[in-house]
């Protein structure tokens, strides 16, 4: 089950930045690839809006 992010993100990078395999593009609200997940946890454990969360 693939990592979402909700509505709370506030588009700070801090997730892209932590992501191992580079799932996670830009945009007003970012967004993860499910195809490129690897469900590791890392962008959620590290999005300082809690923003991020399992599908």
């Amino acid at each position: 089950m693939a990592y979402v992010i909700g509505e709370d993100c506030v588009a700070c990078g801090t997730c892209m930045s932590e992501c191992p395999v580079g799932a996670i593009s830009e945009g007003d609200i970012y967004k993860i690839d499910p195809e490129a997940c690897t469900e590791c946890g890392t962008c959620a454990d590290a999005c300082p809006a809690g923003a991020i969360s399992q599908e």
